[in-house]
């Protein structure tokens, strides 16, 4: 038994051109006029009496129709060979079913043509004026409110195809605002996860650097400070390396999400660089990284880099508790240190935390303290995913 593979059937015929794929209206309305049963539902207009289909007939009907396989890409060359076959119809009184096609060919003019609309408006209008006149010295009883009727009636078809082509539109612009919106916040979140990345190192390398200098005379401290600059180098590189595998997109690498077992190397970290900090964990972190987590250890991060770059010596403290329904952080110093030599902040830092926790329905406050130093508190919902 063999299988129709519909889905792979789909893609090939939406890979045709428009052409191909409007084609099969086309030849279903001109075959429409040799059925039986459809004779006698075609469009009359003037009331004229109806005459039997002869050659001249056929090119009416192929006039009326065929056209229609062009009525996306060329719709102004569409409704001009359709009204002219419409004309030829209604005058040779042969009233087929192929009439249908001028409402087809009106909706698509007013959704595909792109340009001069009101040119085409006024020329199809004035077709029908001088359609309507010629019915009329041929002795037609369809009188004015006939005309007008039918002439609403186009109108209606053309109103149709303007209203799909204004909302396609507007529907195209939303995916283009939410396309430039999305890329902005990946942007940005890109530009977070690149300072946090980087600024954290680069901070603790300077420091380490900075401090190497003074260390000369003592071989054994020289020898431990640079080891320390070496190891965030390499930290600093595996976390680059890790973030542009992310970016690109022929590689399969997937985000890695910090957890809150990680906070104690970035301490350990920190300390390497010279900074006395006193760590004090309340609760156990959740082994499964999230998004609450994963801003915790940023929190921690961008705190511990700042209190180097601002405060380096200071007495510095570093508090984490991991609640069932919440995790807090509290970073703080003593403000007993000097202002390493280190570049100065853009506070980019700062605004990237507030708007991660923010997103996370948390609060973060970052304020000196009344008696010299500077404390960042966080909340954040320990429930956020990642």
């Amino acid at each position: 038994m063999t299988v129709v593979d519909l889905p792979r059937l789909r893609g090939l015929w939406h890979r045709q051109s428009v052409v191909v794929r409007d084609l099969p209206l086309a030849l279903v309305l001109a075959v429409g006029p040799l059925v039986p049963s459809w004779r006698d539902q075609g469009t009359q207009l003037g009331d004229l009496p109806d005459r039997p289909l002869d050659a001249l007939a056929v090119v009416a009907v192929a006039l009326q129709c065929l056209p229609l396989a062009v009525r996306r890409r060329w719709p102004a060359v569409c409704l001009t060979l359709v009204c002219g076959g419409f004309v030829l119809d209604q005058l040779r009184g042969y009233h087929t079913a192929a009439g249908t096609a001028l409402a087809v060919a009106l909706v698509s003019t007013g959704v595909h043509l792109g340009r001069r609309r009101r040119v085409a408006a006024v020329v199809t209008t004035g077709a029908y004026v001088a359609l309507a006149v010629a019915l009329h010295r041929q002795g037609s009883t369809e009188g004015v409110s006939g005309f007008v009727t039918f002439y609403v009636l186009l109108v209606l078809a053309w109103g149709v195809g303007a209203w799909l082509r204004r909302s396609r539109a507007a529907e195209a612009d939303h995916r283009r605002r939410a396309a430039a919106d999305a890329r902005a916040t990946e942007r940005a979140h890109i530009a977070r996860e690149l300072h946090d990345v980087v600024t954290h190192h680069v901070t603790a390398m300077v420091v380490q650097t900075e401090a190497a200098r003074y260390l000369t005379t003592r071989p054994d401290r020289l020898d431990q400070s640079l080891t320390a600059v070496t190891d965030t180098g390499r930290q600093a590189i595996s976390d680059l390396r890790r973030l542009l595998d992310v970016l690109d997109p022929n590689h399969d690498a997937v985000p890695r999400t910090p957890t809150g077992r990680e906070i104690r190397a970035l301490v350990e970290q920190t300390r390497r660089a010279g900074q006395p900090v006193e760590y004090v964990e309340e609760g156990t972190p959740s082994p499964t990284p999230s998004g609450a987590q994963a801003a915790a250890y940023r929190v921690v991060q961008e705190s511990l880099t700042n209190a180097l770059k601002h405060a380096h010596g200071s007495r510095t403290t570093v508090h984490v508790h991991h609640g069932d329904d919440t995790i807090t952080v509290e970073v703080g110093t003593d403000g007993s240190g000097v202002r390493s030599p280190s570049p100065g902040g853009s506070e980019r830092g700062l605004a990237g935390l507030r708007e991660r926790v923010d997103i996370l329905g948390g609060e973060l406050v970052a304020q000196p303290r009344p008696g010299g130093g500077f404390v960042v508190r966080a909340r954040i919902p320990a429930g956020s995913p990642s």
